[in-house]
């Protein structure tokens, strides 16, 4: 995730000129923390809150504060005070100090019931900085330590009530809070479902849950949303067991992760008849998602689905490659194109030999995975200089100098 540093004074972060901290630099931050405390005036909270903000747009300035255990806990304590504090800086604040994995130790030592009350905050539907509530924790839960807190804050929800079902229900409900619009709960979401407790819930056939998410693979407004819901699904495809249920008519997977990787492609209509209702006959100003990591989750996500020799056919008889087909013909970006090849030769390519049909289950030989390794690291390499060269294509000719241009 982006970090959200301050616009002004970001260089003030107690750096000398070789990157080390400035010894003195220690005593003045610790010097902000009676400027952070409830009793402090107004103004003078707000200015701390902006110079710690500054702080963490930096590396060292946030090793600087990532030894300050008290200044930590005053920060979360102005993260979620009511106005006048500025509790949006202190937000701010610590999205960056969590966008490090170094400092999510010293940030649960200093404040432990911070998954919870950051939670507390990211579903209250009044609160203001909401949104940055879920940035913190999309940043924390990237680690498996903070991710097992916050889904033991989860656990602790009020009695009768699931906190993945509110979180759930606050991402899929338009206008939850008017004040923020929680985009970041999708990358929360997306982080939680690598854990199998959560993964049981969201493909837990009595709660339909999956199915709400669906529709948010389209979601106009937000890439971080989108992002965080289809790398949800495809986590949740690794439960194989589900790949009928999740295919067949009670959920209707596929339609919603093709679609978005479709275009405006005028079939025939004997392959229009191949397609799934939904993928037919679609509008000349049709748009391909446009986010590339979007699009390779997608394919990733339908590759899982092909794990099973039934799921496999039941990709192909819904017509995925008539659009991985055409995908491939407009995909811009090499590496994305070399998933899209790998999944339309597992639909086109023969069936593995009897005992070998999963292949999730299969085990491979340590020899040949690590000749699968190496062909995928030459995979890279060959994407990344066919890349280079695209970009030396698109390069601006060199002019000479004083030379009027064209």
């Amino acid at each position: 995730m982006r970090e959200a540093a301050a616009d002004a004074g970001v260089s003030a972060d107690g750096v000398g000129p070789t990157g080390s901290l400035i010894p003195e630099a220690e005593a003045e931050a610790a010097k902000l923390l009676p400027f952070l405390m409830p009793a402090a005036r107004a103004d003078l909270q707000a200015a701390a809150a902006q110079h710690v903000l500054a702080l963490t747009g930096s590396g060292p300035g946030r090793t600087l504060l990532a030894g300050q255990a008290a200044l930590l806990r005053a920060l979360v304590e102005l993260a979620a005070a009511p106005a006048p504090a500025p509790a949006r800086d202190a937000a701010r604040a610590l999205v960056n100090l969590a966008a490090d994995p170094c400092l999510h130790d010293p940030l649960l030592a200093a404040e432990p019931e911070l998954p919870a009350r950051l939670l507390s905050c990211a579903l209250d539907p009044q609160w203001h900085w909401a949104d940055e509530a879920a940035a913190v924790l999309a940043n924390l839960s990237r680690e498996p330590g903070p991710c097992a807190a916050l889904m033991e804050a989860l656990g602790a929800a009020e009695p009768g009530e699931s906190g993945l079902e509110r979180l759930v229900h606050a991402l899929c409900t338009p206008g939850y809070n008017a004040r923020a619009p929680l985009h970041y709960l999708g990358p929360v979401l997306s982080n939680l479902s690598q854990r199998p407790g959560a993964r049981a819930f969201l493909l837990d056939p009595n709660r339909c849950v999956i199915q709400r998410l669906l529709p948010l693979t389209q979601y106009p407004d937000s890439t971080v949303l989108r992002g965080g819901v289809v790398g949800t699904l495809r986590n949740c495809c690794f439960e194989h067991r589900h790949h009928e249920w999740l295919l067949g008519p009670e959920v209707d997977i596929l339609p919603f992760l093709l679609l978005p990787l479709a275009g405006p492609e005028d079939f025939s209509e004997e392959e229009m008849e191949r397609l799934p209702v939904d993928l037919q006959y679609l509008p000349p100003d049709k748009q391909r998602e446009p986010d590339a990591a979007i699009r390779k989750m997608l394919m990733e996500t339908i590759m899982l689905l092909t794990a099973t020799a039934p799921g496999r056919q039941q990709v192909r008889d819904q017509g995925a490659y008539l659009i991985l087909r055409e995908l491939h013909s407009w995909e811009p970006e090499p590496h994305v194109r070399v998933t899209c090849e790998k999944l339309i030769q597992v639909l086109i390519g023969d069936e593995p030999e009897h005992g070998m049909e999963n292949l999730l289950e299969v085990q491979v030989p340590e020899d040949v995975e690590r000749q699968l390794q190496q062909l995928d690291l030459q995979e890279q390499e060959h994407c990344k200089r066919e890349q280079q060269e695209q970009e030396q294509e698109l390069a601006p000719e060199p002019r000479a100098e004083g030379a009027a241009p064209r």
